[in-house]
């Protein structure tokens, strides 16, 4: 019994020593429950909308108020004309637009009846129906509180029109969110095993004793699932256009591009996480506990960033995917050009030159 507990006390010792495994035994966990805990939210918070008042009357001013005092909308911008609606949908920063009829207070007091049009983003459709139910709720709140002091049976009809999405199919929201995890993970497990199980089986040595340089020998690792992941994105577009009917109504060849930026990044992770494992266990596990969840929860993939608490929505902003997923979006859907995605491919390309430089600095310092 004394030397079985001997043999369990140097067990301990082993994993306390080696800092990676307690940061997967116990860092991940925690991290996982409290991404989990805040990030899953489906209520709606500081939604951004622009109004579109072609009445500008008391009515429309006393609803404006009702629906900005509560916690559910920002107002981003009043527009002045129809032709700027859909030029802010397509700058991703507004979420719905609300156009008041013209004589909208007067047809609500004298006629009893108004009608107001709610244009959502259905690009992304539960964010969109949620955004319908509570500027329904609120404009119903308020003709219920107009009936009580008036005694009139008056109405205000909401005419609600989906941009982009009017039949609200859900494959719109799943296929580039899908694709981005996908080509992340490929990427970045497949180059961070290939890599690191030639440092385990010991023909890295070999690798290092030939004529290559560092750089020749990290490029012929991962140019072929560079091809690889392309074939993936042409399979992955055939499959969303043929099969589930979700349009490319930009440039193909941006996109193209822009799948080749990102892989090129995911690429660079997995041979930044490579070169910060021992194992190939290791290098899994970082790939797939520290990249899959994030991923999904943090890149607004199922629930909206804005939705998040400011902590987890600042983390965002390190997440390839939510960039990657906002391009996707903008391109295949609203149709848009590099004019509106300039900033999130710019960041995306920061990402990647800071990852293969880290990668390269760090795998020189192994060699040494």
């Amino acid at each position: 019994m004394k030397r079985f507990l001997s043999f369990v006390k140097k067990e301990f010792h082993h994993i306390f020593r080696d800092v990676r495994s307690l940061v997967i035994i116990f860092g991940i966990p925690i991290a996982e429950i409290l991404i989990f805990g805040f990030a899953i939210n489906t209520d709606l918070k500081d939604a951004k909308i622009a109004i579109l008042d072609k009445s500008q009357d008391a009515t429309t001013k006393e609803l404006t108020n009702k629906l900005l005092s509560s916690d559910y909308f920002i107002l981003e911008k009043y527009l002045s004309t129809e032709k700027e609606i859909d030029e802010i949908f397509k700058e991703g920063k507004v979420r719905e637009v609300i156009v008041f009829e013209p004589d909208f207070g007067k047809k609500f007091q004298k006629e009893g009846k108004a009608s107001v049009q709610l244009i959502l983003d259905a690009s992304e459709p539960n964010t969109a129906n949620m955004l319908n139910n509570y500027t329904s709720s609120i404009i119903n709140a308020f003709v219920l509180n107009e009936n009580q002091q008036s005694a009139k049976n008056i109405s205000i009809v909401p005419n609600v029109r989906m941009f982009y999405n009017p039949n609200m199919k859900s494959v719109f929201m799943f296929v580039p969110g899908t694709m981005a995890i996908i080509l992340l993970l490929i990427s970045a497990l497949m180059t961070s095993i290939t890599i690191t199980r030639e440092k385990e089986l010991g023909t890295m040595e070999i690798l290092l004793g030939s004529p290559l340089k560092p750089i020749q020998i990290i490029l012929g690792k991962v140019i072929p699932y560079l091809i690889l992941s392309l074939v993936n994105v042409a399979s992955i577009l055939s499959l969303a256009y043929f099969v589930f009917g979700l349009p490319i109504e930009g440039s193909l060849i941006l996109l193209v591009a822009e799948c080749t930026l990102f892989i090129l990044l995911s690429l660079s992770l997995g041979i930044f996480i490579s070169t910060v494992s021992k194992t190939m266990q290791q290098a899994m596990l970082i790939s797939m506990m520290a990249l899959m969840m994030p991923t999904m929860l943090l890149s607004g993939f199922i629930f909206p960033v804005e939705n998040m608490p400011d902590v987890l929505y600042y983390i965002s902003y390190i997440m390839p995917p939510r960039w990657f997923i906002e391009i996707l979006k903008s391109i295949m859907i609203k149709g848009t050009g590099i004019a509106y995605v300039w900033k999130e491919t710019l960041i995306l390309v920061a990402m990647t030159v800071v990852f293969i430089v880290l990668s390269i600095k760090k795998f020189k310092i192994r060699l040494e």
